[in-house]
């Protein structure tokens, strides 16, 4: 039998009701008291897990209950000198201290109360700034003390101990250029972002050429499915269930996270997520729980950071990660009335896009009026080659009584919406862009007052000279994805308040209800289509456009400003 003080506590207030815990960390707790408390062949290094704490908190800051409680499991060994657990699981929801833990122990593994000489630490992350946070900690915390002075040498990228030669050095995880490197740590930033485990077995290839190695594993939940998380995250689960033994797989699973989406609204459960939260709170956690209670009361009026609040915040992931750009409530919300009369007097963004050649292209006009968008039905039109309607929606068929109904025609009425005057069917395979310039052309000779054209930048080297020829602005959109990225928020928005305004156009609907809404690993949202090829989005990324351009926009009526104008006598 063997015990910790700091393993007893932890248990005893969790018993008591003093912390509550998830579903995971009680089968840990578990796991603990049935494998490792009843052991006969194990031991809690006294010495080791004492001097690290001292050590952290002297030149460091305070360790929580839980820290200390983690710390125990670093230091356990097995009789033979063995470590039990060469591999730790730090899951926790963002701001739980697993940056600053990671830096106190990487300082601690490569001094000489560790003990041992050149145990190398590595910390590897997907960005430099990520890498240097924590070096960039130990660094600065050598440098304002003279007593570390005299134990380390500190450079800009590498810092030594001057008795056990042990190294301690940053690196991004760029799997393809790094060889495996002589380490006794190993610890992984943002592993939430590795798609597959190529950076960590780069980085851990080098192991095993000093005495107990570990590896960390550190970070909170995001957005890549199926990575080395996921798989990470199912082989803790494994132990945790007892399905493996920790005789065959030394992995420590420490893992916060809520257990339901729904106590997310409960900040009482707001500590199953993140440790920080067990009271009593430190000073710490008393701004961190402020900053994150802001955040929470924010997603009334920002809906958009929903998903990064559960997921990052609360650790728990959107398993709908991929979803439409906003509810069929909103959509048809955007049958909105509107004025062409009042619209005409203010000045517009003409807009388009010209995806592909083959099928569809979108134009329209958009207008920006007390922090609304108008993009009138009567503004917009798309036009579609003939070959394609033909093959993907049964076009030409449509002029038969029998026409099957139930099933292209449903899927996209495309002769229905022709006419409506929605779009034009040429009879043409690829499409011309003067057809295209054309229309804005006429739209301007009806005196609506086009500042600028704007597009993504396919087929813009073809269509920009024609506009700037044809005496338009024109602004080309060079990366739509990282146009997507920033309009994502205030396009979710706008629709959730109701601002986008299509009028009664079942056509522009067709478009937006298309649009898939997909996170990026750095967590960025794009828009893409539900099915590639007959689920057309060009009338939506059309309408971003046009949201794009929009910030140079004025709020007011052109006419207006005219009018005043002409009533001054110079």
């Amino acid at each position: 039998m063997i015990t910790y003080s700091y393993v007893e506590e932890y248990v005893r207030q969790w018993r008591n009701g003093d912390i509550t815990l998830n579903k995971r960390r009680i089968k840990l707790i578990e796991l603990i008291e049935r494998d490792i408390l009843t052991s006969e062949d194990m031991y809690f290094d006294e010495e080791q897990i004492e001097s690290y704490i001292q050590f952290t908190e002297k030149y460091y800051f305070p360790l929580t209950l839980t820290q200390k409680f983690k710390t125990c499991f670093i230091f356990l060994y097995y009789n033979d000198g063995s470590l039990v657990f060469d591999e730790h699981l730090d899951y926790e929801g963002r701001g739980g201290g697993k940056t600053g833990r990671i830096s106190t122990l990487a300082n601690y593994f490569i001094s000489e109360l560790h003990g041992i000489n050149n145990y190398n630490v590595s910390v590897v992350a997907n960005s430099e700034k990520q890498a240097k946070m924590s070096f960039t900690e130990v660094f600065n915390t050598i440098d304002k003390d003279d007593r570390l002075k005299s134990h380390f040498h500190h450079k800009k990228a590498l810092i030594e101990s001057r008795i056990t030669k042990s190294e301690f050095q940053y690196h991004t995880s760029n799997a393809n250029t790094k060889d495996g490197l002589r380490d006794g740590c190993v610890i992984f930033e943002e592993i939430h972002q590795y798609e597959n485990s190529s950076t960590v077995d780069v980085f851990t290839s080098g192991l095993g050429k000093v005495r107990n190695p570990r590896i960390f594993y550190v970070g909170s939940d995001g957005y890549v499915r199926e990575g080395f998380l996921d798989k990470l995250l199912e082989r803790a689960d494994n132990l945790l269930d007892g399905s493996v033994s920790i005789r065959d797989d030394g992995l420590f699973p420490f893992m916060c996270c809520l257990d339901e989406e729904e106590e997310m609204h409960n900040q009482a459960m707001w500590q199953k997520a993140n440790s920080q939260f067990h009271p009593p709170l430190t000073s710490y956690a008393k701004t961190l729980l402020r900053t994150v209670m802001k955040q929470y009361n924010k997603l009334e009026h920002n809906p958009d950071g929903y998903e990064e609040f559960v997921t990052k915040r609360m650790n728990l992931p959107k398993v709908d990660l991929e979803k439409s750009v906003t509810s069929w409530t909103k959509i048809k919300a955007t049958n909105q009335s509107y004025d062409l009369d009042v619209l005409k007097k203010r000045e517009c963004i003409g807009c388009l896009d010209y995806a592909s050649v083959r099928d569809f292209v979108s134009a329209g006009l958009l207008f920006l009026k007390n922090d609304n968008y108008f993009i009138p039905k009567e503004l917009t039109h798309s036009f579609i080659c003939k070959p394609f309607a033909d093959k993907h929606y049964a076009y030409s068929k449509d002029k038969a009584e029998n026409n099957n109904k139930k099933d292209h025609r449903k899927f996209a009425p495309i002769r229905e919406w022709e006419n409506d005057g929605l779009l034009t069917v040429k009879d043409i395979e690829t499409m011309d862009p003067y057809l295209i310039v054309e229309w804005f052309v006429i739209k301007r000779k009806e005196g609506w007052n086009i500042k600028k054209i704007v597009g993504d930048n396919f087929k813009m080297d073809v269509l920009k000279p024609i506009f700037i020829e044809n005496g338009f602005e024109v602004e080309v959109i060079r990366n739509p994805d990282a146009a997507s990225g920033l309009l994502a928020p205030r396009i979710e928005i706008a629709f959730e308040n109701e601002q986008v305004i299509f009028g009664d156009n079942p056509l522009m609907r067709w478009y937006t209800n298309n649009v898939l809404v997909k996170r990026l690993p750095n967590g960025n949202k794009v828009y893409r289509k539900k099915e590639e090829v007959k689920r057309k989005t060009d009338g939506f990324m059309m309408f971003l456009y046009g949201v794009w351009a929009s910030r140079d926009l004025e709020d007011y009526d052109v006419s207006d400003t005219l009018d005043l104008l002409d009533a001054l006598h110079f």
